[in-house]
């Protein structure tokens, strides 16, 4: 028998037992349903087969005989986003791999695709959280023709994979995976990035300069290079079996990327149930590949935005895991790599060391993460993604990972960067937050000062501006949570908080808002539950309070008596920017610890 860490083994069977009942109801649906569209020539009456391959050109023949699988292609693309606009040219390259298989492909949907770096700080950013469901219900919207033999995910950032994957695991029947389109190639040296916003958060660069220094670092087609939320995406879905192996850092429009997208289709053509090697998405993510995907997140200092993500999509699949299990695990997963914004050099560095192979490689022979799940790849489980894709004389082929690239950033489960895996719970008379410590130094994981309180990202501008926060604080952002303004991305915050802490005073951030991977240096503990809008106690709290923040210990408490205090008055809802029109994803949402999702309560799930 393979040896488990026996915490991975002891937090996994917890989850299963907590999911027992609502995931074995999620199975016996998916079968269900597997049954009732085995054959859609059967399933659709004609008028409604003629309605769906109309317009497939020369595809239709073999769509309307069912000649061989037709693969559903749900695409995120727009040209906004950097990251999406290589997938303008999918659709007519993927409908050639499937052929060369005798399968097809159609287009069945698209899905909105928001940008966390353009709407940072803005009053759009108010719409991300909930554009995840928007996307899974777009998702949804697309695979309700029933059309489909499987499932070809086009998307890749920050809400973008969760929304896929929720909309598609209630059509889980299917088998599904994720075509990833690879990072932009590395722009300037990440340190010089943050020193100029730095330099501009101080007033001693303009604008011009700060415009200059960032186009340099977002400058191509491709995902922004830094370890955020979209590149821990891509990570994800390779610890959970749902990418060809390797996937995930191989560039746009490279002949890799273009094998490993050919190899893609052909392998959805071969998974459907209509094959000997049927392989449905319900089946793919289960327990163990929930639990690696956060296993993953752990080993790699990822975004902390999973903390909220990894309970959705897996409610989606009828699985509850909550921080406290991610908080145990982390306990028992070392960091294994340091990426920024947690070490200096980006995903293409991470990519050329050995990347997310080399890290499963590392897990899997320690017995940190599942190696027997059922992938979309191959009979060998999770240690298929333990090696790395090359092009052998042209042809796609795999290779086995050598020892790390780069030491700095890569290391081994013997030597870790830090013993544990940089996410820790912490709880209190405050509320249940997370603390992400991997980017934060080891003296910092404890702070203890009076509360500055805030409502909102601009208040704590022109404070620091001000010269107000010149001290010792803990800056409280409260009325920032799903129901109250649909929980945004605080990044403005880190570049004043972060000039504070490098000016010697001790500063630490509590919010029952949003922080990514972006995060950095100043410890924080965010998505506070429960939040402040219906009386959390965050909305207790008074300018001056003493707080304490400490990841060595798991605290966040005041030494305030909040028993006698009445909740302060929330902001009035904003509107302007559509975020009127979202108020009925924030009146329906539930709590940060469980997804911060209106469309999973309101199914019940």
């Amino acid at each position: 028998m393979t040896y488990l860490h026996p915490v991975l083994d002891h937090v996994t069977d917890r989850i299963i037992e907590r999911s027992k009942d609502s995931r074995a109801a999620y199975i016996a649906l998916m079968e269900e349903e597997a049954e009732r569209h085995r054959d859609r020539n059967t399933a659709l009456p004609c008028s409604n087969l003629a309605h769906g391959f109309a317009a497939a050109e020369e595809d239709k023949q073999s769509i309307a005989t069912q000649a061989g699988p037709n693969i559903g292609v749900i695409s995120a693309y727009n040209d906004t986003i950097s990251a999406h606009q290589p997938y303008g040219a999918y659709p007519p390259r993927l409908k050639i791999y499937a052929r060369e298989v005798g399968a097809t492909a159609q287009v069945a949907g698209a899905t909105p695709a928001m940008c966390d770096g353009v709407t940072q700080g803005q009053e759009g950013m108010e719409l991300s959280l909930f554009s995840r469901d928007v996307i899974a219900l777009a998702t949804g919207v697309g695979l309700s023709h029933l059309m489909y033999d499987s499932v070809a995910l086009l998307g890749i950032c920050d809400k973008i994979v969760p929304g896929l994957l929720m909309g598609s695991l209630r059509f889980g029947w299917l088998p599904a995976m994720f075509v990833p389109s690879g990072p932009m190639p590395s722009g300037i040296p990440n340190k010089e990035k943050q020193a100029v916003r730095q330099l501009y958060a101080e007033g001693k660069v303009g604008r011009a300069e700060l415009l200059e220094s960032e186009s340099k670092s977002y400058h191509s087609a491709g995902t922004c290079t830094f370890y955020g939320t979209a590149n821990s995406n891509q990570m994800m879905m390779e610890f959970m079996g749902l990418h060809m192996p390797g996937a995930a850092f191989v560039q746009p429009g490279t002949p890799l990327r273009q094998e490993l997208d050919r190899a893609a289709m052909h392998r959805l053509a071969a998974i459907t149930s209509g094959g000997n090697d049927y392989r449905p998405l319900a089946k793919v993510v289960d327990e163990k590949a929930v639990v690696n995907a956060a296993v993953g997140l752990l080993a790699t200092g990822g975004s902390t935005n999973h903390a909220i993500h990894i309970p959705a999509f897996a409610r989606a699949a009828g699985i509850t895991i909550d921080w406290t299990d991610l908080a145990e695990l982390s306990s028992a997963i070392p960091l294994l790599a340091r990426v920024y914004p947690n070490g200096s050099g980006d995903v293409n560095h991470f990519h050329a060391a050995g990347g997310i192979g080399y890290v499963i490689k590392e897990l899997l022979s320690a017995g940190l993460v599942h190696g027997d799940i059922l992938t979309v790849a191959g009979e060998n489980g999770l240690k298929d993604y333990g090696r790395e894709p090359w092009l052998d004389n042209g042809t796609l082929a795999w290779r086995d990972i050598g020892e790390s690239g780069d030491t700095e950033m890569l290391s081994t489960v013997d030597n870790p960067f830090q013993p544990d895996g940089g996410m820790r719970l912490v709880e209190g008379n405050l509320g249940r937050a997370c603390f992400k410590t991997s980017a934060v130094t080891e003296d910092r994981y404890t702070i203890e000062a009076p509360c500055r309180v805030f409502s909102d990202q601009k208040q704590v501008a022109d404070a620091f501006k001000a010269g107000e926060l010149d001290r010792d604080v803990v800056v409280v952002v409260r009325f920032q949570g799903p129901r109250a303004n649909g929980m945004p991305e605080l990044h403005a915050l880190t570049p004043p908080l972060g000039v504070l802490q490098d000016r010697g005073y001790r500063v630490a951030l509590v919010t029952d808002g949003r922080m990514s991977g972006a995060s950095g240096k100043v410890p924080a503990a965010i998505h506070c539950s429960p939040e402040a809008l219906g009386g959390g106690p965050l909305s207790l709290l008074r300018d001056g309070d003493v707080v304490k923040l400490c990841a060595t210990n798991g605290t966040l408490s005041t030494t305030a008596d909040l028993s006698t205090r009445t909740p302060a008055e929330a902001p009035p809802p904003a509107t302007g920017t559509g975020r009127e029109i979202f108020a009925m994803f924030r009146a329906g949402a539930d709590e940060a610890e469980k997804g911060g999702s209106a469309m999973l309560a309101a199914a019940g799930l």
